[in-house]
Order: structure tokens, then C-alpha cells, then sequence
């Protein structure tokens, strides 16, 4: 792609030249104001008589003159290079690098950064500074402060360089590619485990025999009982005789499984006037994909470092769940998944058959609940024994200005009150995660565990 005389292909630049040979750069005002004011003193100084109003042109003639011998012979390269690795959560960074071209190109360059939702930055740099490169490459890091997340739009810069203050360039337009921004996460502490769990090692025990720490019971050695879980003591003391040896059997160590679902269909921020699509969604306020992103990742966080499995699925996307799975590099590759959900064209419909969930694993849904498909696969998986706990990632809503808008809420409002309440009925926790409930959601998680434990009947 050519913008401006200067070819820019993902993240390098070449130079380009004009059709009439001048290579992007021309004169300034400055120039034509130095010839123009050198030309009258020198004249006023000739028809006057007066030699010294004629000498004060004279330099800025001079000066002119050897800026044109010496005209700029290269145009400026600019690049804005982006970092390999995901961002930050909160954070934006790209490198814009400024490249002269030769000793006699452009000395000062004019930059006007601007990016989507954030007031555009103004600045003049020098070209060349002493620790640049060898070839004159300055770097100039940028960074951007934002709490959205996913696909997010870069900067923007506007480059100009100037030489001499008689010489400028052609403005340039330099784009960055979209950025990835993951999703961070919110400590957590105990979760709602499953009915059942699975495997034989993990961090919970289960209710079968296995190897383990918390003991079941002693019994008489049988075959295929290890010899270091035989229990000396207690065979001294019921058969001296040493006719049979009793063996300390334990509970085996299982995991539990988690799967996530977002409910990526819409997007709709604390704005009601843009979910109809008008107007800019604010960088500095989450929408509610954001805090679904916020809020899975911090489960899966909390999952993975108590030690046992989760998996991702995304109901917008028809495309191959992540299985669940346990450790750091599954947890970065969870991370990765719910940067990239988004909404899509197809998921107008719902689906035919709700996500496969494995046996003996629990549901976390990230939802709006602003229609009746959340409700619906709730009851799908709570029919087929798996627990359900719904995440309410609605944002804290701004106050509705106009009549008809302001209908339109309180009907929507009202229905989604149903729905919650219906889920309250049948006994399925609802967790919000907005605004100030966003910090009492730990609290939240931890309730559930503990009354899991108290009741082992009872479970989400």
C-alpha cells in the first residue's frame, strides 16, 4: 500500500518517488518569506543609498541559496512496528521508527498521533538524535492506555519531516494493523465443584479408593495391594501371629472439570443509544463482551491453579471448541480464545443443539441474559446433571435520554427480570460482574463452594 510517497507492506517501508522527480519534498513558507524580505531590504537598500539596509537582506538570501544547493535527496521512511507477543491487558504499545534517508534529509519531524476514542497528540522531534542507530533510525515508543479488549484498533500517525526550515515533506500517513488485547484476570478464590469427579490424581478426593492422603478405611491385604500401605501397627495388634497383614486404603486424588461459555451474539455498552449500532462505543468503558472476557479468564485462572481442567466454548462461533485441559499453556491458549470472540452475522438464530459439555463438568455461562436462549440451554444442561453457574455481564447501564428509547429499556428490562428470576427459582446462582458487584464476585464463588461442601446434595 502507497500512502504519501512511501510504500508500507506490514511492518516495513520502502521508498517511493514521485511522477515528476521531486521526490515528496518542497518549499516552505519560510523559504518564500526570507526571499521575498532579502529581495525588498536589498532593493530599498540600493534605491535608499544605504548600504546597511542592503547587507540585512543579504544573509537570508545567502541562506536560502545554500538551502536550495543543498536540498533534501531522499524522503523519510517511517515504520510503526507492532510487537509480536499479545498486549498487555490495559495497554497498547507499537514503535514508530523514523529513518532520515541520508545525512542531507529531513532534520526535524512533525508528528500528529491519534487513535479511536483518544484525542489526537501533536509533537515535533529531532531526526536524528545521539543514540540512534547507525543509519540514523530513530525509535519513538508509543502507548496507549484502554480497558476494552479483543481486536482493537491502533494508532494512527500523520509524519512530516521538514530540513533546514526551507524544505518539507509531503505529509505520510502510517496505520498499524488491529492489536490483539488479551483479557486479564481478577484473584478468585475457591470454586463450585462438580457432582463427580474424574481421574486418578488431582488436587480434590474423591469418593473412591485410590492414591491419596485422607484414609477410608484398614483392611486386610488383598492382592494387588501395594506393600508400603501395609499398617504394622495395626497388624501387631489384630493378628500377632502375623497371619494377616491390613493395609491402610485411602481416597483417590481426582480432578474436576470446568467448562466456560460465553455468550459472545451481541456486544452492547453502558450506552443503550449504541446497540443499535449509532454513535462510538467509549475506550474507557467495558462492554459487556469485555467484562465476559474479564470474568472467564478469571475462572479459568482460579481452575488452573487449583489443578484441575477447563475448556472454552463460544456460542457465536460454530467453529471447534477448546477440550478441557489443565496447565499454563492451556490457560494461554483459554486467554487467546476469549480475546477472539466477538459477534458475528451468523449468530442471529439460536442454536439447535446446545454446546457438548463432558460428563462430570461444571458450566460457567457469561451472559447478558437479554434474550431467552441463555435460559434455554440452562435448563438443557441442568436436565442432563451438569451444575450451572451464570455470570451476569451486563454493564452498568448510563441514564436513558428519550421516550422511545426509554420504553424500549423498561420493556427489556422487565424481561430480563423474568428470566432472572426464573433462574432464581429453579435454583441456578447468578453472579453479576459490573461495577461495584464485580468486586464482591469472589465472595460469591466462595458462598457456593462452601455451601457445596456443607450440603454434598446441593450443588449449582
Amino acid at each position: 500500500m502507497t500512502v504519501g510517497g512511501i510504500i508500507v507492506e506490514r511492518g516495513r517501508t520502502s521508498r517511493g518517488t514521485r511522477a515528476d522527480g521531486a521526490r515528496g519534498w518542497r518549499t516552505t513558507s519560510a523559504r518564500t518569506a526570507a526571499v521575498v524580505t532579502g529581495v525588498l531590504l536589498l532593493a530599498l537598500g540600493v534605491l535608499a543609498g544605504r548600504a546597511d539596509l542592503a547587507l540585512v537582506g543579504v544573509p537570508g538570501l545567502l541562506a536560502t541559496a545554500w538551502a536550495t544547493a543543498h536540498r533534501p535527496a531522499a524522503p523519510l521512511r517511517a515504520t510503526l512496528r507492532q510487537p509480536t507477543e499479545p498486549s498487555t491487558p490495559g495497554e497498547l504499545a507499537a514503535t514508530l521508527e523514523l529513518t532520515p534517508g541520508s545525512r542531507h534529509g529531513a532534520d526535524v519531524v512533525h508528528l500528529r498521533i491519534s487513535a479511536a476514542g483518544h484525542r489526537s497528540t501533536h509533537l515535533a522531534l529531532a531526526a536524528r538524535t545521539r543514540g540512534s542507530a547507525p543509519d540514523g533510525t530513530r525509535q519513538v515508543p508509543l502507548r496507549l492506555s484502554s480497558v476494552r479488549t479483543g481486536p482493537q484498533d491502533t494508532f494512527t500517525v500523520d509524519v512530516r519531516g521538514s530540513s533546514r526550515h526551507t524544505w518539507e515533506e509531503e505529509p505520510t500517513t502510517v496505520g498499524g494493523a488491529r492489536r490483539l488485547v488479551v483479557p486479564g484476570a481478577a484473584p478468585l478464590g475457591r470454586l463450585p465443584l462438580p457432582r463427580r469427579l474424574r481421574g486418578l490424581t488431582g488436587p480434590h478426593p474423591a469418593r473412591r479408593l485410590g492414591d491419596g492422603s485422607e484414609l477410608r478405611d484398614i483392611h486386610p491385604f488383598t492382592p494387588g495391594d501395594r506393600l508400603r500401605r501395609i499398617d504394622w501397627r495395626t497388624t501387631a495388634r489384630r493378628s500377632p501371629e502375623l497371619d494377616t497383614l491390613y493395609v491402610r486404603r485411602t481416597y483417590a486424588q481426582a480432578e474436576a472439570s470446568a467448562v466456560l461459555v460465553v455468550d459472545s451474539r451481541d456486544d452492547v455498552g453502558p450506552d443503550i443509544r449504541t446497540w443499535r449500532g449509532y454513535g462510538t462505543l467509549r475506550v474507557d468503558e467495558p462492554t459487556s463482551l469485555d467484562l465476559a472476557r474479564h470474568a472467564a479468564a478469571s475462572v479459568a485462572q482460579a481452575v488452573v491453579d487449583t489443578g484441575d481442567r477447563v475448556g472454552l466454548e463460544d456460542l457465536a462461533r460454530r467453529r471447534r471448541p477448546l477440550p478441557p485441559a489443565s496447565g499454563r499453556r492451556h490457560l494461554r491458549r483459554v486467554i487467546h480464545g476469549l480475546a477472539l470472540a466477538h459477534p458475528t452475522d451468523r449468530a442471529t438464530g439460536h442454536r439447535v443443539r446446545p454446546p457438548q459439555v463432558p460428563a462430570d463438568a461444571v458450566v460457567y455461562l457469561f451472559t447478558t441474559l437479554l434474550d431467552d436462549e441463555p435460559l434455554r440451554l440452562v435448563r438443557t444442561w441442568r436436565a442432563a446433571g451438569h451444575p450451572v453457574v451464570v455470570v451476569d455481564t451486563l454493564p452498568d447501564l448510563h441514564p436513558v435520554i428519550g421516550n422511545h428509547l426509554r420504553i424500549a429499556w423498561r420493556i427489556t428490562r422487565l424481561e430480563r427480570e423474568d428470566r432472572l428470576a426464573a433462574l432464581d427459582g429453579e435454583g441456578v446462582p447468578v453472579i453479576r460482574w459490573a461495577g461495584s458487584e464485580r468486586h464482591r464476585a469472589a465472595t460469591r464463588f466462595e458462598t457456593l463452594a462452601r455451601t457445596a461442601q456443607r450440603t454434598p446434595g446441593r450443588h449449582p
